[in-house]
């Protein structure tokens, strides 16, 4: 058994002005995302999809390539130098053929200047080249699904967790399931639909309600039978058609087991459609409510300047209100200074238009959208 592996992750803020050149994308200074050996080194043993890919590809005893590992934190739009310099390695290796299966580890939400779609755009080039060598993924639970992204591979996998400490399991879960088709063991039959909502980043944690019970649902699913189950937030910092919730579902060779499963979990979100909506609290009332706070340490956040959704951190608002309050004992963190190396965001004032978080018009308890 011969398999190619490869990474290209990047969760992109449409909103922005951090640039995102093909250097976000390397371990390091001057140097280029890792390739092969090197790649390989980087990442096996670690936590993620790919060191999951790597241990499954080794227990198996299969031959393996790691064409690519590149993974850039949130920024804005992905520059299509990078966008083509990256997915070109993937190609070649694709072209060199050989390969009896195909594991990628993507994100779900890179946008680059010219494709809203990357990784869909990546798997309809991949499927140009090689139409038949079957394709497993794995996905961030915050992707923005489009129907390329699930429809050109054979077994889909997302994050379970927010915060994601499932990385190396969902790459298990998508490589597995992928090992068992190339095995014979398996014949992946695929359920996906999409949600008329986009629930708030806030909202979102699987520590919390209705997070909490949909992706323990999706697991239990799991243990029952189905080889994937997924239920993807996604990500809402990007002005994009596809961005919102999602859920697909891989069985084996029952298409419909997989759309009943999907059909329950897409209910279940939409039921509890009203508990994804967050309530912003004025800033004025949060600092003087923290004022009161006196037995335990209280943390301001500034979400949407955050560096880990693509923000810039160079807003000042939270500061400015605490002075103004006159808070003793506070302890700042991540300004970014006229000399920083980001000082082109200088000016930035975040995505206030979708602060507030988007809700979709309906007002029943309709059936959720589906794609079978």
């Amino acid at each position: 058994m011969r398999l190619l592996i490869a990474m290209m992750m990047h969760e992109t803020n449409t909103f922005s002005p951090v640039p995102t050149d093909l250097q976000r994308f390397a371990l390091g200074p001057g140097e280029a995302p890792p390739r092969g050996d090197a790649a390989i080194a980087a990442f096996r043993g670690t936590g993620t999809a790919t060191g999951a890919f790597i241990d499954l590809a080794e227990k198996a005893g299969a031959d393996y390539e790691l064409a690519l590992a590149a993974h850039a934190a949130p920024s804005g739009l992905v520059f299509d130098e990078a966008y083509e310099a990256m997915s070109q390695t993937i190609l070649q290796a694709v072209a060199r053929g050989g390969f009896d299966g195909i594991l990628l580890d993507l994100h779900g939400a890179m946008v680059s200047q010219s494709h809203e779609d990357g990784e869909g755009e990546l798997l309809r080039r991949i499927r140009a080249i090689d139409p038949k060598t079957p394709i497993g993924v794995a996905y961030d639970m915050h992707a923005n699904v489009y129907a390329d992204m699930v429809e050109l591979a054979q077994t889909v996998a997302g994050y379970q967790t927010y915060p994601h400490v499932d990385m190396y399991g969902t790459g298990v879960r998508a490589g597995s399931a992928l090992l068992k088709l190339l095995q014979g063991q398996a014949k992946p039959t695929t359920a996906w639909g999409r949600l008329p909502m986009i629930p708030h980043i806030m909202r979102q944690s699987s520590l919390d309600e209705p997070n909490r019970s949909i992706q323990a649902r999706a697991q239990q699913m799991e243990k029952e039978g189905a080889l994937c189950a997924s239920v993807f937030t996604g990500f809402p910092h990007a002005d994009i058609e596809n961005a919102g919730m999602s859920v697909v579902v891989v069985t084996d060779n029952d298409p419909a087991l997989a759309q009943r499963l999907r059909d329950e979990l897409m209910q279940m979100a939409w039921n509890s459609r009203s508990q994804w909506v967050y309530e912003l609290e004025p800033l004025a009332a949060s600092v003087a409510r923290a004022k009161t706070l006196n037995d335990f340490p209280v943390m301001l956040l500034d979400h949407y300047d955050n560096a880990a959704s693509g923000g810039t951190m160079d807003t000042t608002a939270v500061l400015a209100e605490v002075l103004r309050q006159g808070l003793r004992n506070v302890a700042v963190f991540a300004i970014l200074t006229a000399g920083g190396a980001r000082s082109d965001c200088s000016g930035y004032r975040g995505p206030s238009a979708i602060a507030s978080g988007r809700q979709d018009g309906h007002a029943t308890d309709a059936a959720p959208q589906r794609t079978d």
